[in-house]
């Protein structure tokens, strides 16, 4: 019974520490909260199958490979051109070194100052970067929406 209490409390920090890591870009949020799920099946609480901790794993993946991609995917969808996505790209990496606020405000500027470069229109250019800025939004939309699924599971797993 003890071991159970301590992995619940231990799991209650991997879930903590996910649903974090949905704002603050350093902290990998839909992993620690799949982490959460896995700690709670090894006590008397939980009983997942294993196709649901195989699907929850690859839907963990998934969204956060699309994480990385969509300030990208935003930048084309409003506008942006290659040079665009390139500073976007550019701007992203950067941006992981001035954490938290880089990662938000890096695809932004680097859409904004490639299309710069390249020669279009101030005005195309900022679009571009709003188009980034809406692809990390919806990113990070995904991670709290997948977190907060991992935190109803883990929640009820307790209850039931």
């Amino acid at each position: 019974m003890f071991v159970d209490i301590l992995l619940v409390i231990t799991g209650l920090c991997f879930l903590g520490g996910g649903l974090l890591g949905c704002i603050l870009p350093v902290i990998p949020g839909p992993s620690l909260c799949y982490v959460s799920l896995l700690v709670l099946q090894c006590t008397r609480f939980a009983d997942f199958s294993v196709s649901f901790l195989v699907i929850t794993a690859v839907v963990t993946l998934v969204v956060m490979a699309v994480d990385y991609i969509l300030p990208v995917w935003g930048t084309r969808k409003w506008g942006g051109s290659r040079a665009g996505t390139i500073g976007a790209v550019i701007g992203l990496l950067v941006g992981l070194f001035f954490l938290p606020f880089g990662i938000m405000v890096g695809p932004f500027t680097g859409a904004v100052v490639g299309e710069l470069l390249s020669g279009r229109n101030a005005d195309a250019a900022f679009r571009s970067g709003f188009g980034s800025f809406i692809g990390f939004l919806f990113g990070t939309c995904l991670k709290v929406t997948l977190c907060l699924l991992f935190t109803f599971y883990f929640i009820k797993a307790l209850i039931v």
